[in-house]
């Protein structure tokens, strides 16, 4: 096994060395300054970092240390940072742990306590993120290689294709435009056999119907004009990997019978080329489209359809995922901020009424695009809904008794309509008593007809 990462960030080379050879149990990487420290934050990902706050070019105090602290936890938040300083004054140490420290030690160093205190750093780290997988595999983060969701219906998806990537039958994912089809498709691809090979997509519906022969199944040099090299095409490339065809609906039907014949002998020639060439690759197609329906109207081959639906599963709008819209936009906001606008760190709670609210017709993809808008125009540390352009909307309750008495108000009007006003058959209908049936009609202020 690989030994953790302990990065140590000292400007006195004779210490670092002395570090390094006490540190037997960790990789150590030695950083002098803050520039070497951030590259080797962003290298290597250490789980702990040791800093010595005076650092050049401020090696008699600490605004440099300060500042290197502050960068650290910007990019990587979760890392244990261990603040050291020579200057005996309490106010570093105070300092440092408001600042986001996770501990601190004074020069000179005892190497037996700092190991101490490295060692319960690590371990609080492996806690920490043991915690966050655990909660991914109860709902409440990442599944399926990266696929964010607490919804039950796609948790329930995740666990089909889950068990769908240990064989090679071909998969179609059907989903509105921006619920997340190619993310699945990797996924796929990292939980199956074939993850180290490589994993190509292709957009059929980005590319014109001139080029998307060529594109698919390559050429040899002089095939057509403009030909001026052998060029090896998508499924070719894919060999040994998966190749994800988007918008497979889009392909046209010439091209489709072409499709058909590689899927059902896994063999391709390239446009202009006699020679019959091999493909190992696992197919894995999504579309927006109804492809049942374009069977059905001649739009698509029913053989082809056959050949690509050995499995298929269907994305929910993100409308159809209650709760992960929220934690969706707390995901982009942590992975976006960061890069756009380092001071925010969390949403108001109004912004998550209204993202909770809101119907997201451009579904995942208009969130994040959302969230990172809000992010760049923001001006506090929580985006706000006027931030997201949601302000002004009605957020849906979530208060218990409002969402019951909508839900009876809901079945007793639609009872009654279907008993014609009659009470004696609605109340059958609702599985309730008579008076508990007018109970209800005076409460909720309902009248039966008749």
């Amino acid at each position: 096994m690989t030994k953790p990462i302990l990065l140590v960030v000292e400007d006195d080379a004779g210490l670092a060395r002395q570090l390094r050879w006490a540190y037997e149990d960790y990789e150590v990487v030695i950083a002098g300054d803050r520039t070497s420290a951030i590259e080797a934050l962003r290298l290597h990902e250490p789980a702990v970092v040791t800093l010595d706050l005076g650092l050049p070019p401020d090696p008699d105090g600490t605004t440099e240390g300060f500042a290197t602290l502050a960068e650290i936890l910007s990019l990587k938040p979760d890392t244990k940072v261990i603040v050291a300083s020579g200057h005996e004054a309490p106010e570093s140490a105070r300092d440092a742990i408001a600042r986001g420290a996770w501990d601190f030690y004074a020069k000179p160093v005892d190497i037996d306590t700092l190991g101490l205190i490295v060692a319960r750093a690590f371990h609080v780290h492996a806690l920490e993120a043991e915690n966050a997988r655990l909660s991914a595999l109860s709902g409440g983060g990442t599944v399926l290689g990266g696929l964010v969701t607490a919804a039950p219906e796609m948790l329930k998806v995740a666990r089909t294709v889950e068990r769908v990537a240990q064989t090679d039958v071909s998969l179609l994912v059907l989903g509105a435009s921006g619920t997340g089809k190619e993310l699945v498709a990797r996924g796929l691809h990292e939980a199956s056999r074939r993850a180290k090979g490589p994993f190509v997509a292709i957009n059929c519906a980005a590319i014109p119907e001139t080029l998307l022969e060529s594109e698919l199944f390559g050429h040899e040099k002089g095939a057509f004009t403009g030909a001026v090299r052998t060029v090896e095409g998508k499924i070719e490339l894919a060999s040994g990997g998966t190749l994800f065809l988007d918008e497979i609906g889009d392909v046209p039907l010439p091209l489709q019978v072409k499709l058909l014949r590689f899927l059902q002998e896994r063999v391709i020639e390239r446009i202009g080329g006699r020679r019959a060439i091999p493909v190992d690759v696992r197919i894995v197609c999504a579309t927006h489209r109804n492809l049942e329906a374009m069977v059905a109207d001649g739009g698509f081959r029913e053989d082809l359809w056959y050949r690509l639906a050995e499995m298929v599963v269907r994305l929910p709008t993100l409308a159809e995922r209650p709760g992960d819209a929220v934690l969706l936009a707390r995901h982009f906001l942590r992975r976006h901020a960061p890069v756009i606008n380092a001071q925010v760190k969390g949403l108001a709670p109004d912004a998550a009424d209204a993202i909770s609210a809101a119907r997201w017709p451009g579904n995942v993809r208009e969130l994040e695009n959302r969230v990172k808008r809000a992010i760049i125009m923001a001006e506090g540390k929580a985006l706000t809904a006027e931030d997201l352009d949601l302000a002004g909307g009605d957020p849906e309750a979530l208060n218990l008794r409002s969402v019951r008495e909508a839900a009876d108000r809901k079945a007793i009007g639609e009872a009654l309509a279907r008993a014609d006003g009659n009470i004696s058959q609605t109340a059958r209908l609702l599985g309730i008593s008579r008076p508990t049936l007018y109970d209800l009609l005076k409460a909720y202020g309902l009248q039966a007809a008749g």
